[in-house]
């Protein structure tokens, strides 16, 4: 059938939405403006910013995903008249695009070692206040091997800031499986999988509980960026005898081992025998005693364990990796070669690779011993992660571990000589007296201390966006408080009496030295063997960081005066501001608009606070991390709108530790929008945070509200460890779901939930009547776009679910939680937050403020008809202008797009977010309808009370930002959007 003409599509579009008009919908229906139902809007020239060369734009970038737009996915994108009259991308709604990367075979990287390398070292990649929420990570460096051990949340982040090429990574092992040492595990799969035209995959190792992480990342990861992973231990099945088990894995696992290095695993397990006495040191110097009797000690001990715990549980098992580098040959001396009548030549080189050779003149075999000097031992280094004193004492019974004690090595021709020893263990582990004493073992090696020490607190290892919140807080503190690593307050914590406990001490009776950022341990060559800081970056404080600011922008120092009287109310509305140089100025004439919606009527600020924590696209970047928003209802609690990767991370730089800490136990609920990994790989570590946290005290789950394909992966996931959690799915959440819950309710037992989540007078929460949407209704065009809302109800499973939500509202001070369908991707969806009435001291009664959040989408009428009336609306604006082939593509906004919704709707406030990392520090905009609208940056703080300022920093912000470019800032940047 012919489809209708666009006229016609304007007509039915405009005629389900009676407030729309062309005066209040410009861009939707004036013919210079784009509308959603274009094919492809025509390209305007590529605006750049001052000074940018035509090399960086993005088509410089190194992935193939923004190339393929403009061939198959575009193609795809437009395969049907249908979607393209619509204007998004049909496919990428129904979720047949993420079978391309399904059906790729990802190479794994094989190189041509180098046994001879001129350079080995272990690094630090990460120790300071941004890495407070997980494990560091070490990498370890060859010449043509990388191998990185832990892949916690930021991993990716840090290596963007440090020029650590991802590309180059060849092995990855974690030593537990947990969302402290994996969290950044998914992201980075994802990366590996997306880079070039065929993408990579990479070696990842961990014990036997890797294999429920990788069953978990199923669920949103393609199973070719996994088929590389390896697990290694015990079975850890209930029905499996755990005793002869662990009796198989006493003697070193071999993961590694070629001409460069062998790199071996030792299994501990928390020992649950509290009275079980580790081997002794007298017994284990008894050269006598055999191999079999060791192993046999080792069964003995396993044996006692499993009594009292017949199984080892997922999550509990710890690894100690050993690296060992090949030994130095000595050097060969010519002359004694000769007096074996050796000649000159190929023979030489044998000698030198070990092989024994025929003398020329003589009848005899040539040995390398006899030409070579001594041999020098190959570095040895040990990686230890000890998370429990269960787990010391498993480690100081380990005889595995014997040959490299230094007080017993060398009564054994085995022995060998620890060179360095890395200690993964938390703080208030290294400091234990077993712990202590169980390091002293090692002699003379050397000890690197990486577990978080607080003298680290203040230090920002993510020195590029430190620098930007630094910038943006001198300009604005209002929006941009402190961050917690440079907040006086935070600043004071190491003299506190509260972190005394978690100072690590450097003991006088071994050699050990605190973990900085990327310090060094060089093992190669044998000359420099020892520590190498000159990589360790330099510090730059707060007043170094304003003075640098008021050297680029001179005019930066009106920009603060003028802020500040924006929220003293001397400004006035006549707001006057330099952009070029102190002779150049601009009106912003559009400040007077002071129409205060009756919602903000004698607000508090501690009703409300809009945390911005994460504003980019895609993947986390140098200046902008993933997806996140923190809901601040202060003495109500709190809640997370998305929770990408790193989330836990920002609340601890925007907070210190010890208010991210109070801002997770007061988490009343957690909602994603979207499977893709971009909005919710954060998920499990405030989860596993919040569960340490309030361990001890009587507490209620959090509620996690999410797409269904989340809940598989969380299912699977708490098989590792318990995420004490209550998860409901987003269809659940709807406003036709919820009428139809209360209906049933009222029939079966002549009750109402515990509360008004809806209304069952046909009437929506702002009280007018119930809008007649077109889009997903049961015969539309795009109804089989989302299957959610035709998918069976379970009423049973559901009702218990939304009580207890309705309970979390109530206590927080909302009336409602509604989810409503977005186009993006399957089961993709957008929010309405609806607060309670107050009733002021006159008795007059106030509307509830209300938050509206797109998630990722294309323009729809979904999101129009949810965002009508909104106090702030926080919308997805992923590409600029001239991207709009990208948008459609990627089914994303353009920022006019994203206005213009607003605006159309009669949003107060709107915050865009979620921009490309193409756009580093500020996106590309264009001037008009901004009136209402403010560009988020990581860390904004929007309080209720300032929504009337809000729009009047934007042009200081772009002030703050008119020398920079648009560049890319990664040759690994691709979408983590499979």
């Amino acid at each position: 059938m012919p489809l209708p003409h666009l006229s016609t599509l304007r007509f039915l579009f405009l005629s389900s939405f009676p407030a729309l008009s062309p005066s209040k919908f410009p861009s939707f229906c004036s013919p210079k403006s784009r509308s959603i139902f274009t094919v492809l809007a025509a390209s305007s020239p590529r605006r750049r910013r001052s000074g940018a060369p035509p090399s960086q734009s993005f088509n410089r970038r190194n992935n193939s995903s923004l190339r393929e737009s403009k061939g198959k996915e575009k193609s795809v994108a437009m395969e049907e008249t249908e979607a393209a009259s619509f204007g998004f991308n049909k496919r990428r709604a129904e979720g047949r695009d993420k079978g391309d990367l399904a059906k790729k075979n990802l190479q794994l990287k094989v190189r041509r070692l180098n046994p001879v390398n001129t350079i080995a070292y272990v690094q630090i990649l990460g120790t300071g206040m941004d890495t407070q929420d997980t494990s560091p990570s070490v990498l370890l460096f060859f010449d043509k091997q990388r191998f990185i051990f832990n892949a916690g949340e930021g991993l990716q982040r840090f290596c963007t800031e440090h020029k650590i090429k991802l590309s180059k990574i060849d092995h990855i092992f974690l030593s537990r499986v947990c969302s402290e040492t994996a969290g950044g595990l998914p992201g980075l799969l994802l990366t590996l999988a997306g880079i070039g035209e065929a993408g990579m995959s990479v070696n990842v190792w961990g014990p036997s509980d890797l294999k429920y992480l990788v069953d978990a990342m199923k669920s949103f990861i393609p199973n070719a960026a996994m088929v590389h992973t390896r697990s290694f231990g015990p079975a850890l099945s209930s029905d499996v005898d755990a005793t002869h088990e662990l009796s198989k894995f006493c003697d070193p696992i071999v993961l590694v081992d070629d001409e460069v290095v062998k790199i071996s695993a030792i299994l501990v397990h928390p020992s649950s025998n509290r009275g079980f006495q580790p081997f002794n040191e007298d017994d284990m110097g008894q050269s006598n005693r055999s191999q079999e009797e060791r192993r046999n000690h080792d069964s003995e001990a396993r044996s006692s364990t499993s009594k009292s715990s017949s199984a080892v549980k997922p999550g509990d098992m710890s690894v100690v990796y050993v690296c060992e580098l090949p030994e130095i040959k000595g050097k060969f001396d010519p002359s004694k070669a000769a007096s074996f009548g050796l000649k000159p030549g190929p023979k030489y080189r044998e000698l030198q690779l070990g092989n024994s050779v025929m003398s020329d003149r003589q009848k005899i075999m040539v040995h390398p011993s006899d030409v070579l000097g001594p041999s020098v031992p190959g570095p040895v280094v040990l990686l230890v992660d000890c998370p429990t004193e269960a787990h010391v004492l498993e480690l100081m019974s380990l005889q595995s571990l014997k040959t490299y004690y230094e007080d017993l090595s060398n009564q054994t021709e085995t022995g060998k000589v620890v060179t360095c020893v890395i200690h993964l263990s938390p703080t208030s582990i290294l400091g234990s007296p077993n712990y202590q004493k169980w390091v002293k073992r090692f002699g003379s090696s050397q000890h690197i201390m990486a577990g978080h020490d607080r003298k680290n607190v203040s230090i920002p290892i993510l020195k590029s966006s430190a620098k930007i919140a630094a910038r943006l807080n001198h300009l604005c503190p209002q929006l941009f408080p402190a961050p917690g690593f440079w907040s006086p307050q935070q600043l004071t914590l190491p003299g506190s009496d509260s972190c005394a406990s978690t100072e690590i001490e450097v003991s006088d009776h071994y050699k050990s030295t605190l973990a900085e950022n990327l310090l060094k341990f060089t093992l190669r060559p044998y000359a420099q063997l020892g520590f190498d800081r000159s990589s360790i970056p330099s510090q730059e404080s707060p007043s170094e960081v304003i003075n640098g600011l008021h050297s680029d922008i001179p005019e930066i120092l009106d920009a603060v005066h003028h802020v500040s009287q924006l929220w003293s109310g001397s400004a006035g509305t006549d707001v006057k501001i330099h952009v070029e140089d102190s002779h150049a100025m601009v009106e912003e004439p559009w400040l007077n608009e002071n129409n205060v919606p009756s919602c903000l009527e004698n607000i508090r600020r501690d009703d409300l606070e809009i945390v911005l924590l994460g504003t980019g696209s895609s993947q986390p970047s140098k200046y902008r991390n993933v997806s996140s928003i923190y809901i601040n209802l202060f003495s109500k609690g709190s809640m997370l709108l998305d929770c990408g990767e790193g989330t836990l991370g920002q609340l601890k730089r925007r907070y210190g530790i010890e208010g991210a800490d109070a801002a997770v136990r007061g988490l009343r609920c957690i909602w994603i929008s979207h499977i893709h990994a971009d909005h919710h790989t954060g998920l499990t570590r405030i989860l596993a945070l919040r569960r340490d946290l309030l361990r001890e005290v009587p507490h209620e789950p959090v509620l996690v509200i999410g797409p269904r394909q989340l809940k598989r992966y969380l299912d699977a996931y708490q098989i590792l460890e318990d995420l004490d959690m209550q998860f409901l799915d987003c269809k659940y959440t709807t406003q036709a779901s919820l009428e139809a819950f209360q209906k049933v309710a009222t029939e079966i037992d002549n009750s109402s939930l515990e509360g008004p989540i809806s209304s069952t007078d046909g009437n929506n929460i702002d009280g007018g009547k119930k809008p007649v949407s077109s889009l997903f209704v049961r015969g539309s065009r795009m109804q089989s776009y989302r299957k959610g809302p035709s998918s069976p109800i379970d009423i049973n499973a559901a009702m218990p679910l939304l009580k207890y939500m309705n309970k979390v509202l109530n206590e927080a001070g909302l009336e409602a939680l509604i989810s409503f369908p977005v186009v993006h991707c399957p089961q993709s969806y957008g929010v309405i937050l609806k607060a309670a009435e107050r009733v002021n001291l006159d008795g007059k009664v106030i509307p509830g403020w209300k938050i509206v959040y797109s998630g990722d989408t294309r323009p729809c009428p979904e999101l129009m008809e949810a965002s009508r009336g909104a106090t702030v609306l926080i919308h997805e604006a992923t590409f600029e202008d001239s991207l709009m082939d990208e948008a459609v593509a990627k089914n994303h906004s353009t920022t006019s797009e994203a206005v213009d919704i607003g605006n159309s709707a009669g949003a107060y406030r709107i915050v865009l977010t979620h921009f490309s990392q193409r756009y580093p520090k500020i996106p590309v905009i264009e001037e008009r309808h901004m009136h209402k609208t403010c560009i988020a940056f990581d860390l904004m703080s929007v309080n209720v009370a300032d929504l009337l300022v809000l729009p009047k920093v934007l042009p200081y912000l772009k002030l703050l930002f008119r020398n920079e470019m648009m560049v890319d800032e990664s040759d690994d940047i691709v979408t983590l959007e499979a």
